[in-house]
């Protein structure tokens, strides 16, 4: 039970620090469940991956460019768990590399907020239930993304429905949005942060480390 709950905090707050602060926070979070007498792991026992990760599908995402670390699969768990779509801090652009090799098959979109074509990509995106990327976005989203952001959908006749500008489209279960940017130190104020999962991808010491691991231990 305590796990499980570590998990959802971690899902809910910890998506934009860094992988010692998580960390620390986590440990924290495992004394105070314990003072409360919930059974939960050890302290540095915990691992989020391990609770709500599947490991064939974490090989798949490794496969996809998923670069092998905990903190990036914790990343990836965190983005498939999540009720509110990731945007994805990415400078290095290892995020932008695994969705787009994740979701080849399910017939992605890719779509900048400077197309000229973007709102009838992402409305037909929405209609067939087809993935959809934005990437390269600055630290403000376009208001006309706020119905999607914040799913709000309404039943018309029985049928999910989605209010985009003066337009009222069909909603498919089916459809993903994913987000990616590549500055290296965004602000977003607090109206966008709540409103997406914040995900830190940037490449740290300890994640090159690892990553550097995996392949000496490939190549062994």
């Amino acid at each position: 039970v305590g796990d499980v709950l570590i998990s959802s905090a971690v899902i809910g707050y910890l998506g934009p620090f860094t992988a010692a602060f998580r960390e620390e926070c986590i440990n924290d979070w495992i004394r105070n469940v314990k003072s409360k007498n919930i059974s939960c792991s050890e302290l540095g026992k915990y691992s989020l991956s391990s609770t709500l990760g599947e490991p064939i599908k974490i090989q798949q995402w490794n496969i996809n460019g998923l670069p092998k670390d905990t903190f990036s699969i914790d990343n990836a768990v965190i983005v498939y768990n999540s009720k509110r779509w990731p945007l994805m801090i990415d400078p290095q652009g290892q995020a932008n590399r695994w969705i787009k090799n994740s979701e080849k098959e399910n017939k992605l979109n890719v779509i900048k907020l400077t197309d000229s074509d973007m709102m009838r990509n992402l409305e037909n995106a929405i209609q067939f239930g087809t993935p959809l990327l934005l990437e390269n976005v600055g630290e403000d989203l376009d208001p006309s993304l706020e119905p999607l952001l914040l799913r709000l959908t309404f039943k018309q006749g029985g049928v999910e429905m989605i209010k985009l500008g003066d337009n009222i489209i069909e909603y498919s279960k089916d459809f993903r949005f994913y987000i990616t940017t590549k500055l290296r130190n965004p602000h977003y104020l607090p109206e966008v942060a709540t409103k997406v999962v914040l995900l830190n991808f940037m490449i740290t010491p300890e994640g090159l480390e690892d990553q550097l691991l995996g392949i000496v231990v490939a190549k062994e």
